[in-house]
């Protein structure tokens, strides 16, 4: 059984993660981890890369990455478009 935040069960197709783990935090979260490591059946999850330039990252790497950890990459590996300090 679930709480209103989606936790006590797992929503994973298939999973690299610990079963406990997997019910403890919100559906919300399991979502946002990419299907190669916790398979919940969205598609779409964790495939947009966010750059803008040339990027010697390997596409698939990009597709799997948090937008915020791709504006933490110098432009000159990534460029996302922004500037970076």
């Amino acid at each position: 059984m679930s709480d209103d935040q989606g936790k006590g069960v797992s929503h994973a197709i298939k999973s690299k993660l610990p079963e406990s783990i997997q019910k403890m935090v919100s559906k919300d979260t399991e979502e946002a981890v990419p299907n190669a490591l916790h398979d919940t059946g969205d598609a779409n999850k964790g495939k947009d890369s966010h750059a803008v330039g040339d990027s010697k990252v390997p596409k698939s790497i990009q597709q799997g990455l948090p937008q915020k950890v791709e504006e933490k990459v110098p432009n000159a590996i990534h460029d996302t478009g922004d500037k970076k300090l």
